[in-house]
């Protein structure tokens, strides 16, 4: 029986992924698998070209380079930190948008920056050396010291920008090696209520009438970069049934993860974040409504936080779907039956789902103390993070590197001072009201009788509390910051600000809770997952996609819609059909320059539109790119079924959405004016 039953298993657990499933690694891209079913053959040419031409923003988002002198399209949402940074009450240039007349008019982004990859190198063998043979918390130890060492080694040898990747949960250790660009600078953006246009009751709809593009440029010793590797525009876009391809930088996926970890998802994760930031979203709305700069200053977060309920909601109901986990759980056993009937992987696994299992039991006893204290829950808003910053590197800068914690490592360092030491605009009323709002969340979850809790507020309200932090505090002054980022520890200590004041107070206490989380939950799973990975290896070579890690990934599918409840959903939208949707009122306003553009614009000329390909968040600003290398799209969402592919993927039912090129091209040439740009695109 066990010599006919074994084949049957393997068969099940290294089936081929569905069609149009995966974001893949550009050395291991399935190019038979779309030979096969789009007939386009996918050369080394062809891949060479994606990774020099698509950028990953270090804010969360993708982009790609579409000229020679550094311009980079993106998306409006994932600029939106820039344009926020540069806008004042009597300059909104999230209201009424943005174009530089000229090179010199071009604003900086003081925190945004642009990493382009250049290569990789597989070091699976040097990391599992240096841990073979040891316990899960030495191992878990000696790796983070391993994986440091090996990133600041590469970045001496290479000089260039080194990052440390594991994928396949662990199964296999790479290092990414990138240009970086530090001055970023705008270019143009639409007015938000066109780039937004729908608001959140559209978000992860379709059909859809957004134009969330922006440009950037990246500058090199001030002057405009030289990009020779960049995409060159289809106008006319996609056929229906094309093949398209999304290049860029999805962010995290969790289908490898084990039934285990997807119910800790489920039963207290997502719940605990829902619970904290609907709350959240309605202290946002009421803040809002008192005044127009109030409106301004919160929308950005208001923004973000609104587009985060959606997504964890949608999640929570896919990880509720029954046929998910029945799904999940077939896989798992699957995996584990044959894991049992070969004696040599049986081995090699061990314990390895018990001990993910009871990783997560330990964590459930510390959890909410962790996430408020080390985590940093209870202590929303920038001047709180620019003071945790500040003192944590001059406690680090002195320890060898291998000893620091990750962001103050020579390697994260430059990124760090530039987020701490950024000259940007902040709200002290908006900053009164995150710290009061995950005070008093802090106080709700941890309960008023922690020793944590009463040693913060003492006799003191949350709201009280946070007025006297914000108000007292001198570290929204960048020259302040900089001075502290330069000191010695003893001069950290003697510090009289009271945001610092508050992050040495805790500092210990939330470094003890992060070693705990790192020995007790990190480190085992790290090994138990690692253990699974190569079982799987063992079965399935690496025929399978790892999950996505926000780093380059190109997944590929057809420009096709869809059929939702019975009804057939086309796959793009029109300028004619914006029109009738249109109130006058937010969310379904449109700016000034549209409506007296209306006459002008050709109704016929697309929009926005779908596609099959698998993406995630992260994947935001990423270029819909042809078989022939040519840019035919900007990706800025998902429909609604996208959400879950966090978990699996639907090839029915999840699309991507895109800004069409007609409807920016257009808008660019006949509402903006913005003619310099569109020639140095090579645009007629």
């Amino acid at each position: 029986m066990k010599k006919m039953f074994l084949p049957l298993i393997l068969a099940a657990v290294s089936q081929p992924v569905l069609a149009d499933e995966g974001m893949w690694t550009l050395d291991n891209f399935p190019t038979a698998a779309v030979k096969e079913k789009y007939g386009v053959d996918i050369s080394d040419g062809w891949l060479e070209t994606v990774k020099s031409s698509v950028a990953r923003m270090d804010s969360g988002c993708s982009a790609s380079f579409v000229s020679a002198s550094g311009l980079v399209l993106t998306n409006h949402h994932c600029a939106l930190s820039c344009i926020a940074q540069n806008s004042s009450a009597d300059s909104d240039l999230e209201a009424d948008g943005f174009l530089a007349a000229r090179p010199e008019d071009e604003v900086s982004c003081p925190t945004d920056r642009l990493s382009v990859l250049v290569a990789t190198e597989e070091v699976t063998a040097v990391v599992n050396r240096a841990t073979a043979e040891m316990a899960d918390k030495e191992a878990g130890e000696m790796r983070r010291r391993t994986v440091k060492r090996l990133v600041q080694d590469c970045e001496d040898a290479s000089g260039l920008k080194c990052e440390s990747v594991s994928l396949y949960q662990g199964g296999q250790y790479w290092l990414y090696k990138y240009r970086r660009y530090d001055d970023i600078r705008l270019v143009f953006s639409p007015e938000s209520d066109i780039a937004a246009f729908g608001g959140d009751p559209d978000n992860f709809n379709f059909p859809r009438w957004c134009l969330d593009m922006s440009i950037l440029r990246v500058y090199e010793n001030d002057k405009p970069a030289a990009t020779p590797n960049y995409l060159r525009w289809r106008t006319e876009g996609l056929k229906p049934g094309e093949p398209m391809f999304v290049a860029g930088r999805p962010g995290r996926t969790q289908r490898l993860l084990t039934v285990s970890d997807l119910k800790f998802l489920r039963d207290t994760t997502i719940p605990h974040w829902l619970l904290r930031n609907v709350e959240l979203r309605g202290r946002y709305i009421q803040y809002a409504q008192t005044s127009d700069e109030a409106r301004r200053t919160v929308q950005a977060s208001l923004q973000g936080v609104e587009n985060g309920i959606k997504v964890q909601r949608k999640r929570l109901d896919a990880l509720h779907n029954d046929a998910l986990f029945a799904h999940k759980l077939a896989e798992e056993n699957q995996l584990k039956a044959v894991v049992a009937s070969n004696p040599k992987l049986a081995a090699g696994v061990g314990s390895a789902w018990d001990d993910i299992e009871r990783a997560n039991a330990s964590y459930l006893e510390f959890r909410d103390d962790y996430y408020f204290i080390e985590v940093g829950a209870a202590f929303y808003g920038k001047l709180f993070n620019y003071a945790r910053s500040l003192i944590r590197v001059v406690a680090e800068r002195d320890k060898p590197n291998e000893d620091r914690l990750k962001p103050y490592t020579e390697a994260a360092l430059p990124r760090t001072k530039q987020l701490t030491l950024a000259d940007r605009p902040i709200y002290p009323e908006l900053e009164t009201l995150q710290l009061s709002f995950s005070l008093d969340k802090m106080r709700e979850f941890l309960g008023p009788d922690s020793n944590f809790v009463r040693e913060i507020l003492n006799t003191k309200s949350p709201s009280t509390l946070a007025a006297e932090l914000v108000s007292g505090t001198r570290l929204a002054d960048s020259e302040v910051r900089a001075e502290l980022w330069n000191a010695d520890w003893a001069t950290i200590q003697a510090s009289d600000d009271p945001m610092i004041r508050l992050a040495l107070a805790l500092d210990e206490r939330a470094r003890a809770l992060r070693r705990r989380f790192e020995d007790e939950v990190e480190a085992p799973s790290d090994r138990a997952y690692e253990k699974i990975a190569n079982a799987r290896f063992a079965i399935q070579g690496t025929t399978a996609y790892p999950d996505a890690t926000f780093t380059l990934r190109i997944s590929y599918g057809a420009h096709e819609g869809w059929n939702e409840k019975g009804t057939y959903v086309r796959p793009w939208t029109t300028v004619s059909e914006l029109f009738p949707r249109v109130t006058g009122t937010d969310p379904f306003r449109l700016p000034a320059s549209w409506r007296d553009a209306a006459n002008s614009l050709d109704g016929n000329s697309k929009f926005n539109f779908v596609g099959t390909t698998d993406i995630i968040g992260g994947n935001s600003g990423s270029p819909a790119i042809d078989r022939d290398g040519k840019l035919v799209g900007l990706i800025f969402d998902g429909n609604i079924h996208a959400i879950s592919g966090s978990y699996w993927f639907d090839s029915a039912l999840n699309r991507t959405v895109a800004v069409h090129p007609e409807i920016m091209i257009e808008s660019l040439r006949e509402i903006y004016g913005a003619d310099a740009v569109l020639e140095e695109m090579g645009i007629e």
